[in-house]
């Protein structure tokens, strides 16, 4: 449910918007093929995760079996990019606000879910987990139940006078891929952001009761889930309502049930994609103050965040998380409205940055034991390795290259090169490990 928690949020509910414009009814093969590079990152870290379950996994192994550097890059950008993250999940808050109360600054919304999840990671992790269970839980039951609901109107004209409305909204304007293989291609820079957070469980593994048998069970069943929750969903959407009609000014799930005539359906979801965002935040901070942690006990951060409070919580790592994402609240001051695709872009290359570690690292983990002649021990093999490595290496360099041909995510790629000086200069001051 965690890892369900960190990747179904916001890329779904606010950022398929943009997607569909980018590549209308094609929004589910784009999923499809992002899914499953997805899948061979995941099965990498689960490698790693189950033949060593520690917090703040990858940071660790990249430590470990790669070099001093890579275990800071990989820890520090990790923590960068969920961020990022977070402050993308803050951003929108007060658009789903507003549903309802349009008068109400977003900013203000913003900072009131900022000290309401600080507040629930400062207790304990049970708290984290029972909060992110049940936000976890809303989001799936609601988007299960979304699937039926619009099944119902495609096929039994449910909401729409009793008229089915069929399947032609998936080729009736413009076709499946109205904008052709490049709108395809340049899907997939937002599709990647979506899938964002599904390497939490990794961080997790050295907090679950047995990982040797979760990790795995965890990683198999969230890859299915998502494609399943991701492609079954938009696939919904845009068979019930015209692609080239959808608005990137909400959620497009709340505006089609809105439009289509069925306003309680569209105000319940409104509750489920505020709490999809909640729920993002809060693995986000979760994990934030886990990395600052891992990061402190291999010296690779100040001391202070190794302090753990009396119910095991890292709270200096989640106080300082989080005083970082109030920068959030002042764009939403400034800006109002155009954040959300900045942030996006940004946390994009971040998460690429985090997906080519794991790759990277898996390659020199397993060269490692078969140094060690323990490559047969390992418990949950990466399927098709070395050539899923390379292959998956290559989509994500080929996603970075795309994001230079869309406007508002290219200035990302100047961030990324001065991002990796930054850490590697931060790396030189702090000075080699005793």
């Amino acid at each position: 449910m965690i890892a369900l928690g960190g990747a179904i949020g916001t890329g779904l509910f606010y950022g398929s918007g943009t997607t569909i414009k980018l590549v209308g009814p094609g929004i589910s093969l784009s999923y499809i093929i992002g899914g499953i590079a997805i899948f061979f990152i995941m099965r990498a870290l689960g490698e790693m995760s189950v033949d060593e379950p520690v917090s703040g996994s990858f940071s660790h192994y990249a430590y470990r079996y790669w070099g001093e550097f890579a275990g800071f890059f990989s820890g520090w950008n990790y923590w960068f990019c969920y961020v990022v993250v977070s402050m993308a999940e803050l951003s929108v808050v007060g658009v789903y606000i507003n549903y309802w109360l349009p008068s109400v600054p977003t900013w203000l919304s913003a900072l009131a879910f900022l000290v309401f999840i600080t507040l629930v990671n400062l207790i304990n992790v049970k708290a984290f987990g029972e909060f992110e269970f049940w936000f976890s839980l809303i989001k799936v039951v609601a988007i299960v139940a979304m699937i039926l609901f619009g099944l119902f109107i495609i096929f039994f004209g449910l909401g729409n006078n009793g008229q089915p409305i069929g399947l032609s909204n998936l080729w009736a304007h413009g076709g499946y891929l109205p904008n052709g293989l490049w709108g395809l291609l340049l899907s997939l820079v937002i599709v990647m952001f979506s899938f964002g957070g599904v390497e939490l469980i990794g961080i997790t593994a050295g907090e679950a009761d047995n990982p040797k048998e979760s990790i795995p069970k965890a990683i198999n069943q969230v890859v299915w889930r998502i494609l399943l929750f991701y492609v079954g969903a938009l696939l919904v959407l845009t068979i019930i309502y015209p692609w080239n009609l959808v608005g990137t000014t909400g959620s497009p799930f709340v505006e089609i049930f809105s439009k289509i005539g069925i306003p309680a359906a569209a105000g319940i979801l409104n509750v489920v994609v505020l709490t999809a965002a909640l729920s993002t935040y809060n693995s986000g901070l979760y994990s934030n103050g886990r990395m600052l942690h891992s990061l402190a006990l291999q010296g690779s951060a100040p001391k202070m965040f190794a302090l753990l409070s009396k119910a095991g919580a890292p709270v200096n790592g989640v106080l300082f998380s989080s005083g970082l994402t109030l920068i959030a609240v002042v764009l939403n001051f400034l800006v109002p409205g155009k954040v959300f695709l900045y942030l996006m872009s940004v946390a994009t290359i971040a998460a690429i940055f985090n997906w080519v570690m794991i790759l990277m690292t898996h390659l020199k983990f397993r060269r490692a034991k078969q140094e060690t002649g323990t490559e047969k021990d390992l418990a949950f093999k990466l399927p098709l390795y070395p050539i899923s490595n390379y292959v998956t290496l290559v989509f994500l360099g080929m996603v970075v290259v795309l994001m230079a041909y869309i406007p508002d995510m290219a200035y990302s790629l100047y961030i990324g090169p001065i991002w990796i000086l930054i850490l590697y200069v931060g790396y030189k001051l702090r000075g080699p490990l005793k």
